[in-house]
């Protein structure tokens, strides 16, 4: 086993250990889980933030001139692959507000910029779906999700956008220790 290898099996243990509930929880998708990984408790720790943000930032497609990051989860790994890569970062909110500047994406201009979504935990993707909708209307070329854990079934991917490609440092195999 190399040591890239083991340092990944330390994070995802690490993450793990920190992150992992149980109990029973409904999803975002409406599935109920009895385990569940609380991100915010991996994402608020700054050596496990920062030793993410360096894997996930090997998963950028090379051809991303910018970052955005989901709203709530996808903003602290989005903040931190930024400053890790230097790539701008834009912040994807759920719907637009009705104050101030009435945007949906705020921080950059995306339009014909090639975005690459950042997200947490991914389980069938409603939420990158609803954020590639706001994304297109607003002109920009969605290159790929990277997202931290990838607990959906099967090969990673987004039911409502199947083309779309997601690139998970971690599935919920490799957490499950």
């Amino acid at each position: 086993m190399t040591s890239a290898t083991t340092s990944m099996t330390e994070l995802a243990q690490k993450i793990a250990a920190v992150a992992t509930l149980e109990g029973e929880f409904v999803l975002r998708s409406g599935q109920v889980s009895h385990r569940y990984f609380d991100k915010y408790r991996f994402e608020g720790n700054p050596v496990l933030l920062k030793a993410l943000a360096r894997a996930m930032t090997d998963l950028l497609p090379s051809e991303t001139d910018m970052i955005a990051g989901l709203e709530l989860g996808g903003v602290p790994l989005v903040t931190a692959i930024s400053l890790e890569t230097g790539l701008p970062a834009a912040f994807v909110r759920k719907e637009a507000k009705t104050y101030g500047t009435c945007r949906a994406i705020e921080g950059q201009d995306i339009a014909g910029r090639k975005v690459t979504f950042i997200e947490d935990v991914i389980t069938t993707g409603g939420a990158v779906a609803d954020a590639y909708q706001l994304a297109a209307n607003d002109g920009a070329d969605v290159l790929a999700v990277v997202c931290a854990i990838w607990r959906g079934q099967g090969d990673p991917s987004i039911q409502d956008i199947p083309e779309l490609p997601v690139r998970p440092v971690f599935t919920r195999a490799d957490l499950e220790c």
